[in-house]
């Protein structure tokens, strides 16, 4: 345990230094910047020690998984969630969710209305996922072209837009036209940039990273 903590506290560092050259010249500053490590697939001891070295933030892609890790962590760790959001699945992931980066559906939105209206816990965070893929049926998000609509019909409020780089698309290209979309639209958070690519996202604006492998090393040896 002491070498996988050694391990990920050497990674966390890297990662974090990278960050801060990546920043360099942007005018912004570390601090503006959320570090979301993605421990989806990673047992919770990984996160025990994640949080132990100061990590409060923490991305899952499945309800199953968010669901049994979250209630083991003290309350001030923040739990996102960024994969395809089912309908059957959103009571759960409501329960143990702080953020949500992938809506893209105004039923869906309706019924994590529903459920906030119901709890007198505080509000989630919801990211709109935008798809810039040609092919916009093979991964979530709404098409850039709906975006506004959407926003006029969300029964919740949404605070920033979310974007998975396509194969296809420079990374570059794809962050600057999410962060043209969000300045459109009002809103200043975008969450992008992932462990192959986060040093082009917070160049193009990034305010939420997901970083995964880059901390806790490669899923197919945890496989």
């Amino acid at each position: 345990m002491n070498q996988r903590r050694l391990e990920i506290e050497s990674n966390l560092v890297e990662v974090e230094k990278r960050i801060t050259k990546a920043l360099e010249g942007t005018g912004r500053e570390r601090d503006e910047v959320t570090l979301i490590v993605v421990t989806k697939t990673y047992p919770v001891e990984d996160v025990f020690l994640l949080y132990d070295l100061g990590v409060r933030n923490f991305g899952e892609n499945r309800d199953q998984e968010g669901a049994a890790k979250a209630p083991q962590l003290p309350n001030d760790a923040s739990w996102h969630f960024q994969g395809q959001i089912q309908g059957r699945k959103i009571s759960s992931i409501n329960e143990w969710s702080d953020v949500i980066h992938s809506l893209d559906s105004l039923d869906h939105a309706a019924k994590f209305a529903r459920l906030e209206e119901l709890s007198s816990e505080k509000a989630r965070e919801f990211f709109l996922q935008i798809n810039l893929e040609s092919a916009a049926e093979h991964r979530g998000g709404i098409a850039k072209e709906e975006l506004e609509s959407f926003l006029e019909s969300c029964p919740v409020t949404i605070s920033g837009l979310m974007v998975v780089a396509p194969l296809e698309v420079d990374p570059y290209s794809a962050f600057s036209t999410l962060s043209a979309l969000a300045s459109d639209v009002g809103v200043t958070k975008l969450s992008m940039g992932m462990s192959g690519d986060f040093e082009v996202a917070l160049k193009a604006g990034a305010t939420h990273i997901r970083v995964g492998s880059s901390i806790l090393g490669s899923r197919t040896l945890l496989a």
